[in-house]
């Protein structure tokens, strides 16, 4: 087992190729850097495909075990951060087969274009709960996207790689990509306004309270006048 405190702090700023280098050549520990450094754009990637987060993160450690296991065969061809994908995607399938419900990430058609609508969230701490809030919608709206234009979006406009990696990790064509994202950005867009259309009933209510608290001013005010 490896410890915490046994991991390298002098290689932090190492490229994952400079990593892999090092842990081939016996310097195990440094393996958590590498761990650590891509956890989150596989387990973004694993989610948007099984749409569970037990499962996501039980795939996100398999995928980083094989990698450990098979990282002679890393021939730094693509990024450690795609082929690292890959691998998790391909055991992310193979769960989807082993429970019946698996669909294709592969498709034919390339007739879109690539879309113009972005999505980028700005944190800001005094908007926290609405972020979150708005993060647990566009989670809800995601989920509701036909697998193959999940991993796409996610890939693309939450991770931010380039069409040409997001391509590689999916083994698809950059058409198909583009089309994917082009199909993911009409649908979201296209429930974010309906979800908001619905919603909008909601917004700035004025409940019975704060009713009864204008008139009882109003009465006040008339009565302090007579």
């Amino acid at each position: 087992m490896i410890e915490l405190a046994e991991r390298p702090k002098t290689i932090s700023g190492a490229t994952d190729d400079e990593i892999v280098a090092r842990v081939l050549a016996g310097e195990v520990a440094a393996f958590e850097l590498l761990v650590r450094r891509h956890n989150q754009i596989v387990y973004r990637t694993v989610r948007s495909i099984l749409r569970d987060d037990a499962e996501a993160e039980d795939v996100l450690q398999h995928a980083h075990v094989a990698a450990f296991q098979n990282l002679a065969q890393f021939r730094g061809g693509s990024k450690y951060s795609t082929w690292l994908v890959r691998i998790a995607i391909h055991e992310a399938r193979a769960r989807l087969r082993k429970q019946g419900r698996f669909v294709e990430l592969v498709d034919t058609d390339a007739d879109g274009a690539p879309g113009v609508w972005n999505m980028r969230m700005v944190r800001d701490p005094e908007k926290e709960t609405g972020s979150r809030q708005l993060g647990r919608i566009l989670e809800e709206l995601i989920d509701g996207l036909p697998i193959h234009h999940r991993a796409v979006f996610v890939l693309r406009e939450v991770e931010g790689l380039s069409t040409a990696e997001v391509a590689e990790a999916l083994d698809v064509t950059e058409d198909n990509v583009k089309t994917r994202l082009h199909r993911a950005k009409a649908a979201l867009r296209d429930r974010l306004t309906e979800r908001l259309g619905a919603a909008a009933v909601e917004v700035w209510r004025f409940e019975a309270p704060r009713c009864d608290r204008v008139w009882a001013g109003v009465l006040e005010a008339i009565g302090a006048e007579r």
